[in-house]
C-alpha cells in the first residue's frame, strides 16, 4: 500500500513508515515517514513478523523494529497453516535464485513477478514431522527474535551514549 495516501493527522496517532531504508536498517527511526494507526492489519506490522521486499531490493527480513506501517512493495508473509520458521526459511531458500530473475531483467528495478512465486515449490512433511520440527526449531525462531530485538535496543542505547559523551 502507498502510504503517502495515509499521512497522519495527529503525530501521536501514528505509525512509522518500513521502506527498503528502514528493512535494510532493521528499524524505523526519526527520518521515517510517518502514516496513519488505521491502516489495514494486513500492512501493519510488529516484531517477529516476516517481510519480503519483491522489488527494486529483493529483501528478506524478520523484522525486529516496533509497530509500523508497511509500505509498497513490501509485504508481510504469513501463513494460517505454517510456523513462521517454516515459511521464512523457504521464502530464505529461494530469495537468491529470486535476487538472479531480478537482477537478469532489471532495467533500472529489477523485480520478481507473482508468477515466480507459484513456480516455488516447499517440502511440506506430514502432520506429525511439523509437530516434532516445530517443537525443536520453534523455540529457536523465537529465540532468534528475541536476540534481534535486543541487539537493536542495545544499539540505540550505544548511540545514545555515544551521542552524550561526545557533548
Amino acid at each position: 500500500m502507498a502510504m503517502q495516501k495515509f499521512r497522519p493527522v495527529n503525530i501521536k496517532e501514528s505509525l512509522p513508515v518500513v521502506k527498503i531504508r528502514e528493512l535494510n536498517q532493521g528499524h524505523t527511526d526519526s527520518n521515517s515517514d510517518l502514516c496513519r494507526k488505521d491502516i489495514d492489519e494486513s500492512v501493519q506490522i510488529n516484531t517477529g513478523d516476516i517481510i519480503f521486499s519483491w522489488s527494486g531490493t529483493l529483501l528478506l527480513d524478520l523484522w525486529a523494529g516496533n509497530e509500523a506501517g508497511l509500505n509498497q512493495h513490501l509485504f508481510k508473509v504469513t501463513s494460517n497453516d505454517y510456523p513462521s520458521w517454516f515459511i521464512y526459511e523457504w521464502t530464505k531458500y529461494y530469495l537468491q535464485e529470486f535476487q538472479l530473475i531480478a537482477k537478469s531483467k532489471a532495467t533500472t528495478m529489477g523485480h520478481i513477478k507473482r508468477s515466480n512465486l507459484k513456480e516455488s515449490f516447499a517440502i511440506i512433511p506430514d502432520d506429525d514431522e511439523l509437530t516434532k520440527l516445530n517443537n525443536l526449531l520453534g523455540p529457536i525462531f523465537d529465540n532468534k527474535i528475541k536476540i534481534r530485538k535486543q541487539n537493536l535496543i542495545l544499539r540505540q542505547i550505544k548511540k545514545q551514549l555515544l551521542a552524550k559523551l561526545l557533548n
